[in-house]
């Protein structure tokens, strides 16, 4: 008999932390399965039966990362992208600072962009016109955060939404 979903979501959170307290100490590559479930405080089997790469711990986490906050901001329709939305993302990323510094610093920026976009396809369903629009959205963002954190999180999340929403043109 398996566990239930809600105590697998619990050991993979765990062991998604455990690799976050890592990075803080380790460099991203050196980092070992044994030391992540060491830490977590469950077997080898348990990393193995719930992630192939570290780089899926880390998504994973972003997601779980990214509910909790649209939980306690009371975002609606949280899985779909839209104008308002972009300010969102950025509010998000913003909270999560620390965390985003420590990803890009592994060099596992692609776990953003796959975060956003396992919480954007999971709207799409089978419609391909809204998936390639899932995708384009979601490397966009990406890109606009690299470019803000460049800038050490100069803008607001509020401007830098503004700056998108008027398609890149200078604010009147």
């Amino acid at each position: 008999m398996g566990a239930s979903p809600k105590t697998t979501a619990f050991l993979k959170e765990c062991m998604a932390d455990a690799l976050l307290v890592l990075m803080k100490k380790k460099d991203f590559n050196k980092i070992t399965i044994d030391e992540i479930v060491t830490l977590a405080g469950v077997n080898r089997s348990t990393w193995f039966r719930n992630f192939k790469t570290k780089s899926d711990a880390l998504t994973f986490k972003l997601v779980m990362m990214w509910n909790k906050w649209a939980d306690d901001n009371d975002l609606q329709d949280r899985n779909r992208y839209t104008g308002t939305k972009i300010e969102s993302f950025f509010a998000f990323c913003l909270s999560v600072r620390d965390i985003i510094d420590s990803v890009y610093e592994a060099g596992q920026k692609n776990c953003i962009y796959d975060a956003y976009y396992e919480v954007m396809a999971s709207f799409t369903g089978n419609n391909q016109a809204e998936l390639y629009f899932a995708r384009f959205c979601c490397f966009g963002l990406v890109g606009v955060l690299d470019g803000w954190r460049e800038r050490d999180f100069a803008e607001t999340p509020e401007e830098l939404a503004a700056i998108i929403n008027n398609g890149g043109r200078p604010m009147a």
